[in-house]
């Protein structure tokens, strides 16, 4: 997965290795590996190898419980020209000082790296994202940018930088696989690989993100959009709802008309939302402590923040930090709203 060796008409086997950390993605794991296989069935010959790994071998659990059985423990892995870390639930709280050493050391042999899902977190942490550009899913982007200011987080779906490949998880690792194998195959094989996936469009890295309210075809109001986009980017220093208005060139009395009819609530009810959203990514991600989270949420009073924060999801910010600790897969899917 370096140079597009296309001219010489012989391609060297790309020996792939995918180091599962426990509750990974099941998805960003297969929407990456599929396309791998995809690419040898469809060219007729062996272009890719892959391997998958963990510190010690055995077994490794998905966030949806399913176990995989890996070929190599970290300490057996064969030579691979590229490492995909495949993390998800849990991802940004990844600590595994050894995993770290042995990414560094095949880092500093050539080996490229690549994060599925959360693992932007894992690669951050080893040291291998220093003075490169990655993504990460958006839940974990404030948590990110918080815990590793020094590092551009770019919100888009996939990108490549060098030898770096970083991606949002979900489909996003299928976009991102097959820009790598046109890259290395040309275009036509990728194009070919997306058709037998039926992934219709074969997206670029460049795409942002979708928040929620984006991809619902129910709230697809461009004004609303552009009022939902002015909220996010203020979190920290909410502006009053006169200056929102202003901001967007409406009328406070359109603004407030416009979120009863789509929204069902006031725009500053919507604010305060997407603020105890933000809150509970910051509690839940970071080491921030209720002070810090508070201020970045655009809150003064600490005492205030607790009280909306109660409010909101019914419980103290330090008793919903502890629970979600300790049940990471119970706030993954609180978050997603399946609980």
């Amino acid at each position: 997965m370096k140079c597009n060796e296309q001219q010489s008409g012989v391609s060297k086997i790309d020996t792939i290795g995918f180091l599962l950390v426990p509750d990974f993605s099941m998805i960003a794991f297969t929407a990456a590996v599929e396309p791998l296989r995809l690419a040898n069935h469809i060219s007729g010959r062996e272009l890719y190898r892959w391997a998958l790994l963990s510190p010690n071998g055995g077994v490794q659990r998905a966030s949806n419980g399913i176990g995989i059985c890996v070929d190599h423990t970290i300490a057996d892995a064969p030579p691979m020209s590229a490492v995909m870390v495949c993390s998800g639930v849990g991802g940004h709280w990844y600590e595994d000082r050894a995993v770290f050493s042995w990414m560094r050391r095949s880092a500093a042999q050539g080996t490229a790296f690549g994060a599925l899902c959360t693992a932007s977190h894992i690669l951050a942490r080893a040291g291998l994202l220093n003075g490169y550009r990655c993504t990460i899913h958006w839940e974990n982007m404030a948590g990110f940018a918080e815990t590793f200011p020094e590092i551009e987080a770019t919100g888009e779906l996939f990108t490549i930088d060098r030898n770096r490949f970083t991606c949002a998880g979900g489909t996003a690792a299928t976009d991102m696989m097959l820009h790598l194998i046109a890259a290395r195959h040309g275009e036509k094989l990728a194009a070919d690989i997306a058709e037998q996936l039926l992934h219709t469009k074969i997206r670029a890295g460049s795409v942002r993100q979708q928040e929620e309210l984006q991809t619902n075809p129910m709230l697809d109001h461009e004004d609303l959009n552009a009022a939902v986009a002015v909220m996010q980017a203020n979190i920290e220093e909410p502006l009053d709802l006169l200056t929102l208005a202003a901001e967007l060139g409406q009328s406070r009395r359109n603004l407030e008309r416009l979120f009863r009819r789509y929204m069902n609530c006031s725009p500053a009810k919507y604010y305060l939302g997407l603020r105890m959203k933000r809150a509970r990514q910051l509690l839940c991600q970071t080491r921030m402590s209720v002070m810090e989270v508070s201020i970045s949420c655009g809150f003064i009073s600490a005492t205030h923040f607790s009280k909306c924060y109660r409010d909101h999801f019914g419980v103290a910010p330090r008793s919903d930090r502890q629970n979600q600790r300790h049940s990471p897969l119970a706030a993954a899917h609180e978050f997603a709203g399946l609980t």
